[in-house]
């Protein structure tokens, strides 16, 4: 069974071709600068690399006819034709709460997910203009979407809820709905198997630190809270995000610059977070690479731990046993400073992290303890696996099985 996975932004669209009956990974790729001048598309495979620069995109449509001749290509494609394809994977970003689990697309299930576009202004229009191109290209084959928000959806009206007008939120639907729900989802598995217990038995803080950044609390394997709101813009400190901040302040901007509501958006999830800070950086490699040299990204890393170590606080709080703090993702995985800063001065919790061990771990060195043996709560890092995740949801639907993931059998677990 061969399932292609594809993840469509406003201008690019990412795609992985997966071969599940051997667990094998045929090829990867991504088309870049769609609807734009000078637009690229790269593959990957164990049989080669390439890149096309001459060629014409201009919707996805276009950008997913440029993906199925590369697969296809006599010399550097993966397979003979798309009929060896049993099914299409989506990647939405936001299901409202309407979505719980994975679902098969059909034209009522995409009409809500166009209904949903308000909340995700920027995702859910090029994640349906994707759904649209592939299904007009491989239309006798199953398309399933799997949303972002799905695995955040027990998170419990108190916890959800903001102190807003009752109208914002049963009109307008203004609550918390979460983000990065496949990497969380498999890191709670992959955590429950290192501590030898069952998920439903695992009380968890889930650190996903990339450019992004959203902390979860996992209690008896469900998640309870999380650090990212109706927006991924709520939470910690991002790459360009400003995460958490006194929500009078983009009016008094906007008053005090004359600008839009727009442009006002646009700086806090673009120029903000460690690029504000540091006035040049939003990669964690480059501020660690200067704290010596340049007293803003000192600061920057300082802020950034600070504010991962104040959720931690809070998640303990809210969950009162925890069982394990995990870092994942790009940064999560492979700095090993930002971990032992989110988690230093909390020994007398007993959360005690092996400073000299740590140091040394990145991601490929795969799933590793690094809380030292005196520590209560155990410290590890794991690297995410959000695509095996979107993989066996498209298996589990095509075989009519409820994809819930505390019911679900994944291989993973």
């Amino acid at each position: 069974m061969i399932i292609l996975a594809l993840n469509c932004g406003s201008s690019s669209l990412k795609y992985q071709l997966y071969d599940y009956s051997k667990k094998e990974l045929l090829a990867k790729g991504i088309v870049e600068r769609i609807g734009l001048e000078d637009p690229i598309i790269s593959q990957e495979s164990d049989k080669n690399k390439c890149k096309d620069i001459d060629v014409s995109i201009k919707d996805h449509t276009t950008a997913i006819k440029a993906m199925v001749k590369l697969l296809t290509d006599k010399e550097q494609g993966v397979i003979d034709d798309m009929s060896s394809i049993s099914a299409v994977g989506h990647r939405v970003v936001h299901g409202g709460d309407k979505f719980t689990q994975s679902v098969k697309l059909t034209k009522e299930i995409i009409d809500t997910i166009r209904s949903l576009s308000y909340l995700a202004p920027l995702h859910n229009p090029a994640n349906i203009d994707g759904i649209d191109a592939a299904m007009s290209i491989l239309p006798n084959i199953d398309h399933i979407a799997i949303f972002d928000t799905a695995f955040h959806q027990s998170i419990p009206e108190k916890a959800f809820r903001y102190a807003v007008p009752i109208s914002w939120y049963e009109d307008e639907k203004v609550r918390r709905y979460g983000f990065h729900g496949t990497s969380h989802l498999y890191i709670s598995k992959r955590s429950a198997k290192l501590l030898g217990k069952e998920a439903k038995d695992c009380n968890l803080i889930i650190l996903h630190i990339g450019n992004g950044v959203s902390v979860t609390a996992i209690e008896n394997g469900l998640s309870v809270d999380t650090s990212m709101g109706m927006t991924p813009l709520e939470g910690a400190i991002m790459g360009t995000r400003s995460g958490d901040l006194d929500p009078a302040i983009p009016l008094f901007i906007e008053k005090r610059l004359k600008l839009s509501s727009d442009e006002v958006d646009s700086i806090l999830n673009k120029e903000s977070g460690l690029l504000a800070i540091t006035g040049k950086y939003s990669d964690r490699r480059d501020i660690e690479n200067n704290l010596e040299t340049d007293k803003s990204c000192k600061l920057a890393l300082e802020m950034e731990c600070y504010r991962l170590k104040k959720y931690i606080g809070m998640y303990m709080a809210v969950l009162g046993r925890v069982d394990a703090i995990i870092f994942t993702a790009g940064v999560g995985e492979n700095s090993g400073l930002i971990r032992e800063l989110s988690v230093s001065g909390l020994e007398n919790y007993g959360i005690k992290i092996d400073q000299a061990k740590n140091i040394g771990i990145f991601s490929k060195h795969g799933e590793t303890e690094l809380s030292t043996k005196e520590s209560t709560i155990k410290i590890f890092m794991i690297p995410t696996n959000e695509e095996i995740v979107f993989i066996e949801d498209v298996v589990g639907v095509l075989n009519s099985k409820d994809t819930n993931h505390m019911k679900f059998d994944y291989s993973f677990k």
